[in-house]
């Protein structure tokens, strides 16, 4: 990042390490002006159509489970979104699925939380163990590359095995803990990829010993298109139903759910943790708390001065805590403290400099009235859900 010419908003938290930020001439960034636009009709609905668009819905999940033995699925990874989800849905009279993916790296907290939540709740918990050797050689795989992003591993594993579980039970509905209110704001195009790219995945396996998948559950821009345009699975940002507010919700889960809580987003997996407090701002220069507290300020949960101070610290609780991370990840992966110094000081590679279903992906989801197959599937996605879902 050029320090001479850098810019923070001055509304949000957003800066010039984004390389395509652009600033108008009251020095508010294009990241949290593009988010309070296409946000607005969820952050600024009257509570009557909030309440009347969340009836509705739960009128349609309840009929489409009719005699079955769930009518949601619900992924949960022991963090505040997923767990209020999971919370709203039972106290509405819904039958959740609980789903987990485990893949060696969760926290004793999260999985304790997890286990006090499904427990106090009433609700069955299926759990996907993903062997730790077959996702360690991935991990490493990944590493070796030096491509940005190596939460693709469990994002895509997350994804996969909420829609198994969905088409395995007759479930046409996922409800996830993703909302507009708190995450909205895009990430930036070159802080992550394609998050089912399962071809990247397999190109990146082979490169280790010709590592193949075994009990990882990929998911890819075919088996996508299946569920979502055969299958008729909706994957649902639920959250955009209720009026969201993180703080309120962490209080309940913690004075009602035993609920412990962690410092950022996404840190209940421990190799997250250490890769976005990390590895991201070593190797990458990233920091994703910008994204995370930028929304937060935007959507006005909370202070631009309290996001600041936060950036202003390093992204654990004390450098200690960062060490005891360090030291974990050296041993679970098996690195020398060199191997980690090495692997920083490597320059990035894309991720398309490997095999990629990346054009796969824009062909057929690129959204252009150019295209015939974009036509096709919005007219077809359309008769089946309405004009609203496609739009939103």
């Amino acid at each position: 990042m050029n320090k001479a010419g850098y810019r923070i908003c001055a509304r949000c938290v957003m800066d010039t390490s984004v390389a395509d930020i652009t600033f108008d001439a009251s020095g508010v960034c294009n990241y949290c002006s593009e988010f309070l636009a296409q946000s607005a009709v969820v952050l600024n609905q009257t509570e009557q159509r909030r309440a009347e668009r969340l009836q509705s819905f739960v009128d349609e999940v309840k009929a489409s489970g009719r005699g079955k033995r769930y009518d949601c699925v619900i992924g949960v990874s022991g963090g505040v979104d997923s767990s209020w989800a999971l919370v709203q849905a039972v106290q509405l009279g819904l039958r959740p699925l609980a789903a987990h993916m485990d893949n060696g790296w969760n926290s004793e907290l999260a999985q304790n939380n997890i286990a006090n939540l499904v427990r106090t709740l009433g609700v069955d918990l299926h759990t996907h163990v993903i062997d730790w050797e077959e996702y360690r050689g991935l991990m490493q795989a990944f590493f070796d590359a030096d491509v940005i992003d190596v939460e693709l591993l469990y994002d895509n594993a997350m994804f996969a095995v909420n829609y198994q579980q969905a088409a395995r039970f007759g479930v046409k509905h996922i409800l996830a803990g993703t909302n507009q209110a708190t995450e909205g704001m895009r990430m930036p195009t070159a802080w992550n990829w394609l998050k089912f790219d399962k071809r990247n995945i397999e190109s990146l396996a082979a490169r280790n010993d010709g590592l193949r998948l075994r009990t990882f559950p990929a998911i890819g821009t075919i088996e996508f298109f299946w569920n979502e345009f055969v299958r008729r699975i909706r994957w649902i940002p639920f959250l955009d139903y209720f009026d969201y507010n993180k703080a309120r919700a962490l209080e309940v889960l913690q004075s009602q759910y035993g609920y412990k809580p962690y410092l950022y987003k996404h840190y209940e997996s421990v190799f997250t943790r250490f890769y976005q407090g990390y590895i991201l701002p070593q190797k990458f220069g990233v920091d994703k708390r910008r994204v995370h507290l930028g929304t937060l300020v935007a959507a006005g949960q909370m202070t631009r001065d309290s996001a600041l101070q936060a950036l202003a610290n390093i992204p654990y609780p004390s450098a200690a805590a960062l060490e005891e991370d360090r030291q974990y990840f050296l041993k679970k992966m098996g690195w020398s403290a060199a191997q980690l110094d090495q692997y920083v000081a490597r320059p990035e590679r894309s991720h398309a400099a490997y095999g990629s279903e990346r054009p796969l992906w824009n062909w057929v989801f690129a959204t252009g009235e150019g295209r015939p197959l974009y036509r096709m599937l919005k007219n077809m996605y359309r008769r089946i859900y309405g004009r609203r879902q496609w739009q939103n």
